[in-house]
């Protein structure tokens, strides 16, 4: 396959998590229906989350599988699983400290003649967690898609055209549930993001699987693989976290337990897109 084509593969395939970015233009919405968004939100990555770790844990698995053959490389495995430690502590803890820093920043409401109201300092507070959240969600899915572009062009290098575009066909589906994820805190928050902030948000979520998929057209490296997956992974767990703690604060935890099934059904619907293009 050509480079140009394997580049509109990859392009076609991260696009479509543009689909679901319109929902966080959403004026107010009613508080059951931010509850919902949040749960479905955190529900899409509870099940990405898996996803990412049973991948990424795959290498080390068939490494050790090796063992009763006498044919285990240990030496890549110590090295795969310095990588995959490494990638999980810097995408949990990245978040963390990021924005703890951040909340360190904004000063603390004073409340006295000239000053900003409480009420409306914890409300700009909420509304900054919110974007926040929403783009570290982007950050989290990028590092993921990153991966699947990967697995785009290794399958175009290798030739496997029916391969790649059923690939494609599957990460496109599997990537329009995603958008649904970094617009969820948003709504939760009360959130109207601005087009700007939506667009960027997309680019960071969904350019990952174009730059990947010329990556993996050009070179196969399971360390890359690795590493770029457990950094989604670690990311996702912060962000999981803070998804169902603001659940908790909309009082609605019921809606959220549904919300969370209702999103992990959804995402394993379009996971089983994909294992069919592996059939």
């Amino acid at each position: 396959m050509s480079l140009w084509r394997t580049i509109v593969l990859g392009a076609i395939a991260g696009s479509t998590i543009f689909l679901g970015l319109p929902l966080g233009r959403l004026r107010s919405p009613r508080p059951r229906l931010k509850a919902a968004l949040n749960a479905v939100s955190a529900g899409i990555l509870i099940f990405l989350l898996f996803d990412i770790l049973q991948n990424a844990t795959r290498p080390l698995e068939q490494i050790v599988e090796q063992t009763e053959a006498g044919t285990a490389d240990w030496g890549r495995f110590a090295g795969l699983a310095a990588v995959y430690v490494l990638g999980l502590g810097c995408g949990l803890l990245s978040l963390l400290y990021v924005g703890k820093y951040q909340r360190s920043r904004r000063s603390s409401p004073q409340i006295g003649p000239g000053s900003m109201a409480v009420a409306e300092a914890n409300e700009l507070a909420l509304r900054e967690n919110a974007l926040h959240l929403g783009m570290s969600i982007a950050v989290g899915i990028g590092l993921h898609n990153f991966s699947e572009g990967l697995a785009i062009g290794q399958a175009a290098h290798r030739g496997e055209i029916s391969l790649a575009v059923l690939l494609v066909v599957g990460f496109a589906l599997h990537n329009a549930t995603e958008g649904f994820g970094i617009v969820g805190p948003l709504a939760a928050g009360g959130v109207q993001a601005s087009w700007r902030y939506l667009i960027t948000a997309g680019l960071i979520a969904g350019s990952p699987t174009f730059v990947g998929t010329i990556v993996g057209r050009a070179f196969a490296s399971e360390f890359v693989f690795v590493a770029f997956l457990t950094l989604a992974a670690g990311a996702i767990i912060y962000v999981v976290s803070e998804l169902l703690f603001t659940g908790r604060r909309l009082g609605a935890w019921e809606i959220t337990v549904w919300g969370v099934l209702f999103g992990f059904l959804l995402g394993l619907g379009t996971e089983l897109v994909i294992v069919a293009a592996n059939l």
